[in-house]
């Protein structure tokens, strides 16, 4: 197939190019490579994509819309894999307009050139912060989740409400996938586990938030990766049992789906932190936080849905994920 995939120079984006590439895929990146953080590392990635026949990249921003249109003009896509956004809880606080401009008006780019291209089918990417202050765990794709606490997540949950509203007026399938905590090679360094790695091997202190009382459901790339090759190759069907009387967030009577990919196991934080300092050789100093504005003490993946449709459960344990990101970070930096 030939497939788009936006964000391709971006963690998760590299990542799933670089293997859609290796089954023999034609992929075209799309990425505007911002400074969001270092470029040099997206550029790294894309140095290693470029080395395939099948890959050619659009540096383009998802704001600018006839470059989108552009795009969608001069190639026919079988499959479009949405993960460009604006990144980030906390980035969100001090700069919601870069989210408005990547998150919302981006995504209504993409949605319109799937329209008018009659793309077989949109995957793209939520997040598990749109549960907001959702509490029932774990949290399934079948709960309400209208009370986001960041601007982060609730441009996540607009896209997911713009997607069904497409699915529902044109036709297009739409697949909305909610990503619990990735990490892995190649990783954001705006994410926990880089910080700590790089603090903890410069011998600085790590900040810890709310003293250490968090767990997390984290994901490891590769479990990421294949949930989403399964999802995008399984064009999002309408639920015919579907009910407007008793309506069912993760599904719909148009061709909706929405699936968690989380590793199915919460970790606490200082487990994770050990975990790292028994890799790294090193203890961390920690600096112990309270809770920061926008941030969910928890999350935990219910992904019954996803087994079921696509026969896949993400299940690299958080030791061994932490181990092979710790193995690429020295490589990487020379560390």
């Amino acid at each position: 197939m030939k497939i788009l995939v936006t964000g391709a120079a971006g963690f998760i984006g590299f990542h799933l190019a670089k293997r859609l590439l290796e089954r023999g895929d034609t992929v075209v990146g799309l990425d505007n490579v911002n400074d969001y953080y270092d470029p040099k590392l997206k550029e790294a990635r894309l140095a290693i994509l470029a080395e395939y026949e099948a890959f050619s990249f659009e540096r383009i921003d998802l704001a600018d819309r006839p470059a989108v249109e552009a795009c969608f003009r001069d190639h026919t896509f079988d499959r479009v894999v949405h993960l460009a956004a604006q990144a980030g809880v906390r980035y969100s606080l001090t700069h919601p307009h870069a989210y408005v401009d990547a998150n919302l008006v981006g995504f209504i780019h993409i949605l319109e050139g799937c329209r008018h291209a009659e793309v077989p089918h949109l995957v793209y990417a939520s997040s598990s912060s749109v549960y907001g202050a959702n509490r029932s765990m774990p949290f399934s794709i079948h709960d309400n989740v209208d009370h986001p606490v960041s601007l982060y997540a609730a441009t996540k949950k607009a896209n997911e409400l713009m997607a069904h509203t497409y699915s529902h007026l044109y036709g297009l399938p739409t697949t909305g996938l909610r990503f619990f905590t990735v990490y892995g090679p190649w990783g954001r360094p705006d994410m926990a586990l880089f910080l700590f790695t790089r603090a903890i091997l410069a011998g600085e202190p790590i900040d810890v938030f709310n003293h250490g009382d968090m767990r997390r459901d984290f994901t490891y790339i590769d479990d990421i990766v294949e949930g989403v090759i399964r999802v995008t190759d399984r064009i999002a069907p309408p639920n015919q049992e579907w009910s407007g009387h008793d309506p069912d967030p993760g599904t719909s009577r148009a061709p909706y789906r929405i699936y968690n990919i989380g590793n199915n196991q919460p970790v606490e934080l200082m487990d994770m932190i050990e975990a790292l300092e028994e890799c790294l050789g090193q203890e961390a100093q920690k600096n112990f936080m309270p809770m920061q504005p926008g941030d969910v003490p928890e999350t935990y993946a219910d992904v019954d849905d996803l087994i079921a449709d696509v026969d896949f459960k993400p299940a690299t344990p958080i030791e061994e994920g932490i181990a092979r990101f710790v193995e690429w970070y020295r490589g990487y930096y020379g560390a």
